[in-house]
């Protein structure tokens, strides 16, 4: 039984099956669970984590850096801004994380269980990405601050001074540091969070230390030597004042100037995006999800009290720095917290080890995500070996990928140089998780109530536009490529994955918005130049009404399309309801014939109860049929179209990839589903008199009645065909040909069958097709009102804005075999009647496609009912496709 757990799909992207050796380890339905128990708590899986990627390398190398250019005032502002983004999204984070348990994966399969694989997939592959990036920018951090000691440089703030420097020394530098990284990701989560605390202590012994040093430490002077492109080298004189009234006033504002690290000039964006990747590790606990104990209470404490202890950290920071040293230090060296310090090392480690717990804590993470994506078989056979965990639970070749994918960040050389692109893919997957928690939000499901209720659309629709303003706001071609990158994605996954069983958040917000637009579309506005056919086709077995199926599909021009179907049988008698069994079988028929339709079965103990009841009950509101169509009655032997179309046969079967979700319905289902078609010595389930008393039912209730004879010789209806009418005739018989006294075309019936055939002429696979009209005059009468009912017509048409060709026929000889002319029929039809009448029909419309027919009312009486069906069938018979239509309903209109 499938599940929220269990992959989508076993195929990889070729089509070739891939199996993992420790899959079963990886997945918790596996028989033989090797995984060890989840350990962390809240305080190890998440606040610890959370912290250490919040500080990262901003804390110490960067903290001058941003109030030098930004101003004390601004760089507020910039924190401020950037936490009141984290806030909006961690209140989304909270609620979605506390409405149900959370698995591995953290961020993405929070974004995926809610809006779906397609834009969870999607997402949850670009903060990966994010995440790789960000292990990258933190591994170039930490080399800066070893080369600021240990390189060997004349010029740089003393050290051993041993190491070379240069392009491919730092990024000698920057590999060796992520293999460390790699080896203490590889031990796993649980090893790197027990690190993890001891980092964080002596991270905030180092802080401790800068904050008595701001007391402790005497003004000092600096001389600071930057060398340039070619030759040129920069000398700055700088100062250490401590804590003085005129260094805070001249830190207030802005003094946006060129970073020596990359000779560009910076501005608010620039440096915005260099702060907001202090920010990013909000989801360093979430992405632990699947090592947490308990996850829906860990994440939302734990996160909130890591952020709200980060943002005190950094505004202390901040006016320290500012009341304590002069722009031109705070700008011109990042290291410069290790020169003011009591005792430099203290600086030193804490920069080693914020750095270095971030780079961990973000492969970690990373890997987390991308094993979560693997198992879920989003992406193929590219992830695939991504499924294989070790003994422990640990996915070791995911850290694999997420260590080869940061190698190749680590190229860029420059720490500033891919903040913005780090912080645009971070926005963009925070904009995600708030969309979801919107949509749930919107939906208004019962099922979405999370324990954490400080929350609500509106923050939820605030941190989306802010992620999103802010993303252009950095850098608009980063933003605009990552946008682009997610559609693409979007638009893979949507043709490559099958439907989840995780629940769509978007089926829910459909039913909410279908729910308010059916109570808008009242019956009572109904006006008659708005009428739109709504149609109730009525199935015995599809085998045979295939075409019927898609004919009608093209006939209802935008209006509703149900199929129905009764199930004889007493529910009195039996244990449960049979018809709930087989709505998946008729949707799946549905899906593979591609028409756009609904379906409705009922249990009866007679056919025409079950479509009385069909037509009470089928829609909502202003969306119920107005018209029901019918098979014809008759004994021809049904032909089986499951064995003419290649989508039903075998050999399709064999075609069709393993990774089509069926809804647990497979071609073989389906076809043993559906009986075989009925032999001519086959008992009928319905008797005559049953049938055409379900055509007087339904014109008793107002509704509009066709009947479809021949249809399964119609070609060129399916959703392959490239039919598109131009070789078509739709040829229209708008006289009730049985009632040969009744030289009316205007009645409503009439009108309906013009309209009706108008209708089809203008669907897409019939537009071309030539619409004919035929009339029949006596034309060997002394009474030659038939020109003038002619240009009636024509004037007729003209009104109705119907394009067709009229066509005079002259059947004065037909009327000769009537003989009983003021005697209602059917008494009065003489088979040499009918059979002139049916002659008439095949010599004038043998080539069209379909004729559509004037249908009689039928008897009030049942005893007739054999001779009505009779009369019709002789009428209609070797015509081909025809449909016979009554109409009861007003659908013409001739003013605006």
């Amino acid at each position: 039984m499938s599940s929220e757990r269990t992959p989508l799909i076993t195929s990889g992207v070729c089509g070739l099956t891939v199996t993992c050796g420790a899959e079963s380890d990886a997945t918790p339905e596996s028989g033989t669970p090797s995984k060890e128990p989840k350990k962390l708590n809240t305080f190890f899986g998440v606040m610890v984590p959370t912290i250490l990627s919040m500080f990262s390398i901003v804390l110490f190398l960067r903290t001058g850096f941003v109030v030098g250019h930004a101003g004390l005032l601004e760089g507020l502002l910039m924190l401020t801004v950037a936490y009141i983004i984290i806030s909006l999204t961690i209140l989304s984070i909270c609620a979605i994380s506390t409405n149900g348990a959370i698995q591995g994966g953290g961020a993405y399969y929070m974004i995926s269980r809610s809006l779906g694989p397609e834009f969870g997939g999607s997402i949850g592959l670009m903060f990966f990405l994010a995440k790789v990036c960000a292990c990258g920018e933190y591994v170039l951090g930490l080399v800066e601050a070893i080369l600021d000691v240990f390189g060997a440089d004349p010029d740089s703030s003393g050290g051993l001074q041993v190491l070379p420097q240069g392009y491919w020394y730092n990024l000698l530098y920057s590999t060796v540091v992520l293999l460390l990284c790699l080896v203490v990701c590889l031990v796993g989560a649980h090893i790197y969070s027990r690190t993890a605390f001891f980092i964080l202590v002596l991270i905030t012994i180092s802080l401790l230390s800068i904050f008595i040093s701001s007391v402790i430490v005497k003004p000092r002077e600096f001389f600071i030597t930057h060398h340039g492109s070619g030759n040129q080298t920069a000398h700055f004189n700088a100062s250490y004042t401590g804590f003085n009234a005129s260094t805070l006033r001249n830190n207030l504002g802005p003094g946006y100037t060129l970073d020596y690290s990359t000779n560009t000039v910076m501005s608010f964006a620039s440096v915005f995006a260099v702060l907001f990747t202090s920010c990013t590790g909000i989801m360093a606990g979430a992405n632990m999800s699947g090592d947490l104990k308990t996850p829906s209470v860990s994440i939302p404490k734990g996160t909130i009290t890591a952020v709200l202890y980060t943002f005190i950290i950094y505004v202390l920071l901040f006016i320290l720095v500012s009341a304590t040293s002069d722009r031109t230090l705070l700008i011109e060296d990042y290291g410069f917290l290790q020169k003011i310090n009591i005792w430099s090392p203290f600086v030193t480690i804490g920069i080693y080890c914020s750095a270095l717990s971030a780079a961990m804590c973000a492969m970690i993470g990373a890997s987390r995500i991308l094993h979560a994506l693997a198992l879920d078989d989003l992406f193929g056979l590219p992830l695939a070996p991504a499924t294989i965990t070790s003994k422990s639970g640990n996915p070791w070749v995911a850290v694999l990928y997420t260590w080869g994918l940061a190698q190749c960040v680590v190229f860029a050389g420059q720490l500033n140089s891919i903040a913005s692109l780090v912080t645009v893919f971070y926005l963009l997957a925070y904009a995600a998780v708030d969309l979801a928690c919107l949509a749930l939000e919107w939906a208004s499901a019962p099922n979405f109530r999370p324990t954490f209720q400080l929350f609500s659309w509106h923050t939820c629709l605030l941190g989306i536009v802010s992620c999103l303003a802010m993303m252009f706001i950095i850098n608009p071609v980063y933003s605009s490529g990552s946008v682009v990158i997610l559609l693409l994605l979007l638009l893979f996954l949507h043709y490559r994955s099958p439907t989840s069983s995780w629940g769509y958040v978007s089926q829910a917000l459909i039913f909410h918005q279908v729910r308010k637009y059916l109570l808008m579309l009242d019956v009572r506005k109904d006006h008659v130049k708005f009428w739109r056919p709504q149609v109730l086709l009525m199935v015995a077995n599809p085998r045979s009404s295939c075409q019927l199926i898609q004919f009608v599909n093209q006939l209802k021009k935008g209006g509703l399309f149900v199929l129905g179907h009764v199930q004889l049988g007493d529910l009195d008698i039996l244990p449960s309801d049979p018809v709930q069994q087989q709505y998946n079988f008729w949707l799946r028929l549905v899906d593979k014939l591609g028409v756009k339709a609904f379906v409705d079965l009922t249990l009866s103990p007679s056919v025409r109860q079950g479509t009385q009841h069909l037509l009470r009950i089928t829609g909502l509101g202003g969306m119920k049929p107005n018209t029901l169509v019918l098979g014809f009655y008759d004994s021809c032997t049904p032909e089986d179209f499951f064995l003419q179309d290649s989508a039903f046969c075998d050999s399709s079967m064999r075609r069709a990839t393993e990774d089509e979700f069926n809804f647990g319905v497979d071609l073989p289902s389906l076809q043993a589903h559906f009986p075989p078609v009925r032999h001519v010595e086959s008992p009928r389930w319905l008797s005559p008199e049953e049938y055409v008393g379900i055509l007087s039912d339904a014109i008793k209730m107002s509704k509009n009645v066709c009947l479809a004879r021949y249809f399964f010789q119609l070609e060129g209806e399916g959703k392959d065909s490239k039919v598109d009418g131009s070789e078509r005739t739709i040829d229209v018989w708008p006289l009730n040909l049985l009632q040969p006294c009744s030289r009316e075309y205007q009645d409503v019936c009439s009108l309906f069958l013009l309209q009706m055939a108008c209708v089809l002429n203008m669907s897409n696979k019939w537009r071309r097709a030539q619409m004919r009209i035929f009339l029949n005059v006596e034309t060997e009468s002394s009474d030659q009102g038939w020109v003038v009912n002619e240009e009636t017509f024509r004037e007729l048409l003209r009104k109705l804005r119907i394009r067709a060709s009229i066509k005079i026929v002259p059947w004065d000889s037909v009327l000769k075999h009537h003989v009983h002319l003021n005697e209602e029929p059917p008494q009065a039809l003489s088979e040499d009647f009918l059979c002139a009448v049916n002659c008439m029909l095949t010599e004038h419309s043998s080539q069209a496609a379909v004729r559509f027919l004037y249908l009689p009312r039928p008897p009030a009486h049942h005893s007739q009912s054999q001779q009505y069906l009779s009369h019709v069938e002789a009428v209609t018979n070797s015509l081909g496709p025809t449909l016979l239509i009554h109409g009861v309903t007003p659908v013409t209109y001739t003013e605006l």
